[in-house]
């Protein structure tokens, strides 16, 4: 699709507007017919009339001057290329811009002309700085706040750069992660196009000294998928098994070396399926407000994992569990700040959990979960034999719940707080042995760490000399205490079924929550294709 309208748009008009002389043909001097043309079209849009106002309704594209002619040739080629950031080209629909700029004759239609171009260069800034979608009218679970650049200051940027061919390829993310998906998402058109990876393999289970067709059709396929050197043998040998667990630890699964039914799934995944995964990416991404420098906490709950970055690197990472694949507990996505830990912390019960779990036990047991305490509006302990449970639903249930700071405390010795209207923080755990599990979505929606002494040292390291003995410290009193970080750390929660790393494969993950079809879908709507599949 997109060779074919490159194809189209190498025409003489094409030419000719790009090098400024269709434009040119009406010289664009500020005369009050073109300022008045320019006030009226850009009356419906806020941000282009707030520019213009200031600009004195002065042309930014069609002077004939050679910043000009620079500025639209370099917004056409980014919109005729705009798939190379999984961005239809066709929501800009080129054609039509191009058809407006060859049939102008007067200065009216050349104010027109300039304020269509200021439209599409703002469609195509905003799709790029902060994506097309709104995350949160696709899932409850999105409430990523997106920061969105304003229209009138993006038009300003681009009027004062002395390169617009930079400023347009300066507009997308500039963060490692986002480049690196750009170029898998390459790997794969070209995949597709040369026929993917080729025969899948037979759901079963193949394991070291196996042998025959469907070993063959294994060992193709790993070949193909870049795990595996090529080679004539036809049996499950230690090359196979090491070439599967390579791809194991590269799709999160237990790398036991095993091709079972989970792997062989992964195994057969098309490249179209995994195009849909980077594509998905590419957006999540660019509704992320990502420093390129600095200290940031990335929590990725399909990959049940935590990590810290500095400066982009990966400096410490933990297993995770995360909220259960229900309504009320998957774990949301978004970004904000943490600012303390709380060593020994006391377990503020949430209210969803104590009237719709604990309630019921208590009007059967008043006894039940006893390690709680009850506890008024006063902050008073109150008495449970004093309480007639019977009388509370989960609307008038007047109490909050507690528990004491202790090994057992459902939070652990130690909590990481980013304060949220969601309730949503990092914490330790006494249930040590759902680490073990290959998928990890058990919480109630916040976050448990398999090393969270570990990851505690490594947030305090850059503040105290040495952060293990300060935070055994206060572990030992068994008292409540909250540590300031000095430094606040941004926390992004997010969403990737692909990801990469700085070496290695592209890492892909299942689709938990089901999100990421979702954001497919939407991404359709708009005009996103696999490539053979435009309509």
């Amino acid at each position: 699709m997109l060779f074919g309208f490159r194809r189209r748009m190498s025409s003489v008009v094409i030419a000719a507007i790009l090098s400024g002389a269709v434009v040119s043909a009406t010289p664009a001097v500020a005369f009050p017919v073109f300022k008045q043309a320019v006030a009226e079209a850009a009356a419906r849009d806020d941000g282009i009339a707030a520019y213009y106002r200031s600009a004195d309704y002065a042309p930014l594209w069609t002077a004939d001057t050679d910043i000009a002619r620079e500025r639209r040739k370099a917004l056409i080629n980014a919109l005729v290329n705009a798939d190379d950031h999984g961005l239809p080209a066709a929501r800009y629909d080129v054609d039509a811009l191009v058809g407006k700029m060859a049939a102008a004759r007067s200065k009216r239609d050349l104010g027109m002309v300039e304020v269509e171009l200021s439209r599409l260069y703002l469609k195509y800034a905003r799709d790029l700085t902060s994506g097309m979608l709104d995350p949160r009218t696709i899932d409850d679970g999105l409430v990523r706040e997106i920061k969105k650049r304003d229209r009138s200051e993006l038009m300003t940027s681009l009027a004062n750069s002395s390169d617009p061919t930079q400023f347009m390829r300066d507009l997308a993310p500039q963060a490692a992660e986002y480049l690196r998906l750009k170029k898998e998402r390459m790997r794969l058109e070209a995949l597709i196009a040369s026929g993917g990876w080729g025969e899948t393999v037979p759901v079963g289970k193949y394991e070291p000294g196996d042998s025959g067709a469907s070993i063959v059709k294994l060992r193709n396929r790993l070949i193909a998928l870049g795990f595996m050197e090529r080679s004539a043998a036809a049996s499950y040998d230690r090359d196979m098994e090491k070439a599967v667990q390579a791809f194991q630890i590269a799709h999160g699964l237990e790398a036991d070396g095993v091709a079972g039914k989970g792997t062989i799934e992964e195994v057969n995944r098309s490249p179209e399926h995994r195009l849909k995964s980077v594509l998905v990416a590419m957006e999540r991404e660019r509704w992320l407000d990502r420093k390129i420098e600095g200290r940031e906490i990335l929590v990725n709950l399909t990959d049940f994992t935590a990590k810290i970055l500095d400066d982009g690197k990966l400096t410490f990472r933990t297993r995770s569990v995360v909220g259960k694949n229900q309504s009320d507990r998957r774990s949301p996505e978004f970004s904000d700040v943490m600012e303390h830990m709380v060593i020994n912390p006391t377990w503020n019960v949430p209210r969803s959990i104590a009237t719709k779990e604990y309630l019921p036990m208590l009007k059967n047991n008043p006894n039940a979960v006893g390690y709680l305490r009850l506890v008024n509006g006063r902050g008073q302990t109150v008495d449970r034999s004093q309480v007639d449970f019977s009388q509370y639903s989960t609307r008038n249930f007047p109490f909050d719940m507690k528990q004491a700071p202790g090994s057992r405390n459902a939070l652990g010795l130690v909590k990481f707080m980013f304060p949220n209207k969601h309730n949503i923080y990092l914490h330790d755990t006494p249930q040590k042995a759902l680490f073990k599990r290959e998928t990890r979505a058990f919480s109630h929606g916040c976050i448990r760490l398999h090393q969270p002494f570990d990851f505690a040292y490594a947030l305090l390291a850059k503040q105290e000399d040495n952060p293990k003995d300060f935070f055994q410290k206060r572990l030992k009193t068994g008292r409540e205490t909250k540590v300031d970080l000095v430094t606040e750390v941004p926390v992004h929660i997010i969403y990737r079924t692909a990801y990469t790393e700085a070496k290695g494969p592209v890492q892909y993950r299942r689709d938990v929550y089901g999100r990421d079809a979702k954001i497919w879908k939407a991404l359709e709507s708009q005009g996103v294709a696999l490539p053979g599949h435009q309509g």
